[in-house]
């Protein structure tokens, strides 16, 4: 995905984020300010409300024109949701601290990025004063289902300890979606040649098998790894492994043996899918 149109996204999911908290805080304000307040300041707050909702003239919102505002713009948030791969399943906060212009939050988060699931517990800080709101993130702590890939395990331990948490989703789609792309490039080849390709591992697998299916005991091992260092960059690695039966080799040991490097080459020249399909080619012909 072109990097400049991934940061446009990103950009706007910050903004739609900042709206709704905004406009959700509003609403959760009018509906529930007296379980917080005393009898005076609930006073204070009805007319401070009643000044803010009913001055038309002023171009203020009432309360069900915030709910619907809020609503377009989780359905917003919601269509980049879905773009991005990323799907947020559980949400909880409660609030920690709140002194005039200062509160503080503590969050957790749950969801899944294509196959991959994640969870985050952080602390959000936000200051207020008459012009703007800003937010600092502290105390981030990143879960990951990440199984024997010692890749992520690193890059969420990173992630957690420096508390860039746009940088973490962004670096998330982009491994996500070359673990999606290989996905469904294994579960293409298995439906198009179930004879010749097979998924030891199923298709979260990082390799797959070709093998004649006549008895010779030829086979190859295309793996496909992807990889992502503790900044986030995400980089694919497709390499040959070759197992050959001795009679097959004595018969074909220049063929064989130069098998790796021409799937390096092809790769290079006609990209990755291309380069798999003539290398089944290649096994179901025996050569």
């Amino acid at each position: 995905m072109d990097n400049n149109i991934c940061q446009v996204y990103e950009d706007e999911i910050q903004l739609l984020e900042g709206e709704i908290k905004l406009l959700t805080e509003k609403y959760e304000d009018i509906q529930q300010e007296s379980t917080f307040f005393s009898d005076e300041q609930i006073l204070m707050s009805i007319n401070s409300l009643q000044e803010e909702f009913q001055g038309e003239s002023k171009g203020n919102e009432s309360p069900s024109d915030l709910k619907a505002r809020l609503g377009s713009l989780e359905t917003d948030l919601s269509f980049l949701m879905k773009f991005t791969g990323i799907q947020f399943r559980s949400h909880s906060k409660k609030t920690v601290e709140k002194t005039g212009n200062r509160t503080v939050q503590k969050h957790r988060l749950s969801g899944n990025c294509h196959s991959l699931f994640f969870q985050l517990e952080f602390q959000l800080l936000e200051m207020r004063n008459k012009e703007s709101v800003s937010a600092v993130i502290t105390d981030l702590n990143i879960v990951m289902e990440s199984g024997e890939n010692s890749d992520v395990s690193k890059f969420a331990s990173s992630a957690g300890e420096h508390g860039n948490l746009l940088t973490f989703f962004r670096s998330l789609s982009s491994y996500a979606e070359w673990c999606e792309h290989r996905r469904c490039t294994f579960l293409h080849f298995k439906s198009k040649y179930p004879d010749v390709v097979s998924l030891p591992e199923g298709l979260l697998g990082d390799y797959i098998t070709l093998r004649n299916p006549k008895p010779s005991g030829f086979e190859l091992m295309v793996v496909w790894k992807i990889h992502i260092d503790e900044e986030g960059r995400t980089t694919p690695v497709l390499d040959l492994l070759t197992k050959v039966p001795e009679q097959v080799l004595e018969q074909k040991m220049a063929t064989v043996e130069n098998a790796p490097a021409r799937f390096r080459s092809m790769l290079i020249l006609l990209g990755i899918e291309a380069a798999i399909e003539n290398l089944i080619k290649a096994v179901a012909l025996q050569i």
